[in-house]
């Protein structure tokens, strides 16, 4: 609306022949200038350029909106603002529908506590058929760990979905649509997605904008994971809403074995929308929501089964204080049995 001719906005002809004679195409053009600048300008009285800016602002001005109107629409083009089922129905339920499309969604834990099957299986689910509640669609895996397992991925098809797995080909074909990256590091993925020349800057911020981008003007769902780190005593200090006093942190560190922080900091913390924690506490582990604009602050505990995680109960254990940032790694074992074969999340 900015480029609209203001020669086609309905001004009176001798005004619109003025604007036209000192090169004022446009309502950008007009626009930018204070009303005494349009006036020096123009060469006319303040009434008749305060009449001409308001009814140019009123024409290219985007119609007022209500929040009605805004859930309307988005309730109308749900496939633009929907979900990606993750089949746990109390982590559904508190994210109402699962992994938001077009934010980031962000996976804390230490290592072995299950990050990698969650992945894995929202993996598979995305490239799943809408028939059988996925999205049907293609997935970008970025593995810089080396960690992505394609017989594992298979497995948890072939338990979960026995009726799609055990067709002649479906396998391939459902493996077919997940493609794994595995940059040896971050400036590595930088070159991938620079190689066409354009600027670099190998900072964590510009990544993760870059990252945020892509959701928000694709709508698609992006999960991303994080490490954990042993928290500092500057770090607990800083923080001074989740601990009380030095002491008490000491007397945490005895009651969990650990006190950990996700390793990528503040910054990155404000930049995801959802934050689910796995964490290990008294050799029982729970998916935690952390953060989300829409859920309270939940734990659910889970087991890792051949067909993937398993919510021991879908309802949730609402949490408070300390807890909801707290990330506990007590009684942790990363490898896990299934039928006398073990597996290293």
């Amino acid at each position: 609306m900015a480029n609209k001719q203001i020669s086609q906005m309905g001004l009176p002809k001798s005004i619109a022949n003025v604007f036209a004679a000192r090169n004022v195409f446009t309502a950008k053009d007009a626009l930018s200038l204070t009303e005494f600048e349009l006036m020096e300008l123009l060469d006319v009285g303040l009434a008749q350029v305060t009449s001409a800016v308001a009814h140019i602002s009123e024409i290219v001005c985007p119609p007022c909106q209500t929040a009605l109107s805004l859930m309307e629409l988005r309730v109308q083009n749900e496939h633009l603002a929907g979900h990606l089922p993750t089949h746990m129905k109390g982590l559904d339920e508190a994210l109402c529908g699962g992994i938001p499309f077009g934010v980031l969604t962000e996976l804390v834990g230490p290592a072995g506590i299950g990050k990698t099957q969650f992945c894995l299986k929202l993996s598979l689910l995305a490239s799943l058929p809408a028939s059988y509640g996925g999205l049907d669609g293609h997935v970008i895996y970025i593995d810089v760990e080396s960690k992505f397992s394609s017989r594992r991925l298979i497995e948890i098809g072939v338990k979960s979905f026995p009726e799609i797995f055990h067709r002649k080909g479906m396998a391939q074909e459902m493996a077919g649509r997940i493609h794994v990256l595995r940059p040896a590091s971050l400036s590595e993925f930088t070159e991938r997605e620079f190689e066409h020349g354009a600027p670099r800057q190998n900072t964590l911020g510009w990544h993760v904008s870059f990252i945020k981008s892509l959701a928000e003007f694709s709508r698609i769902p992006v999960v991303v994971t994080n490490q954990v780190r042993s928290q500092s005593r500057d770090e607990i200090c800083h923080y001074y809403f989740q601990v009380q006093s030095w002491n008490e942190t000491i007397e945490d560190r005895t009651r969990h074995d650990s006190h950990l922080v996700a390793a990528l900091g503040i910054n990155w913390a404000h930049a995801v929308t959802i934050r689910l924690v796995l964490e290990a506490k008294s050799d029982q582990r729970f998916i935690k929501v952390a953060k989300s604009p829409i859920s309270p602050p939940l734990a659910f505990p889970f087991n890792i089964t051949s067909s993937g995680i398993l919510l021991l109960s879908d309802d949730g254990i609402e949490l408070t204080g300390p807890d909801i940032n707290a990330i506990h790694c007590q009684g942790h074992n990363d490898i896990i049995n299934f039928g006398g074969e073990s597996l290293q999340c």
